[in-house]
């Protein structure tokens, strides 16, 4: 039977950055630890364990064990990086919002989530129905199940 673990997409390495095989990653997280030292990141050309890392600017420089020179981290560049979803019982991660029933705070069902959109101020739940609800109404959470939101009157009108 296939490997079915859940893995969530974490970053991808944008280009490769000076001769021994650095790579700048964007890193779709806040969670640094996905670029500790040790992390293992999946990719489509296979696993990646990083030796190193620091920011730079508004990204990363990783130095993978599998990847040395200049040549080979030209060959990544553009992969898209997974891992396992981290153990966190006080963090909402997105992937346990979809295909929740949205339930307002009289038990009336608004609809199920099928995305969820970045937005500054707060990032929108995207229901199947087109309504957006900033994900700042959550008051409970029912991973893949059922959310409970305390919207203001005249959200939808």
């Amino acid at each position: 039977m296939a490997d079915e673990r859940l893995t969530l997409e974490v970053g991808r390495i944008v280009k490769s950055h000076g001769l021994r095989g650095l790579v700048i990653v964007d890193l779709w997280t806040d969670r640094d630890e996905r670029v500790a030292p040790g992390a293992v990141l999946e990719s489509p050309k296979g696993s990646l364990t990083v030796v190193s890392a620091h920011r730079h600017q508004e990204r990363w420089l990783v130095q993978f064990a599998e990847i040395s020179g200049k040549d080979a981290a030209d060959t990544w560049r553009g992969t898209v990086l997974s891992a396992e979803p981290l153990e966190d019982d006080d963090a909402i991660w997105i992937h346990e919002l979809y295909s929740c029933v949205v339930y307002d705070q009289h038990g009336t069902a608004l609809g199920t989530v099928v995305e969820v959109e970045a937005n500054p101020a707060s990032d929108l739940l995207v229901l199947d129905n087109g309504h957006l609800i900033p994900l700042t109404f959550v008051t409970e959470i029912e991973p893949n199940v059922r959310l409970d939101v305390d919207v203001p009157e005249g959200l939808f009108e």
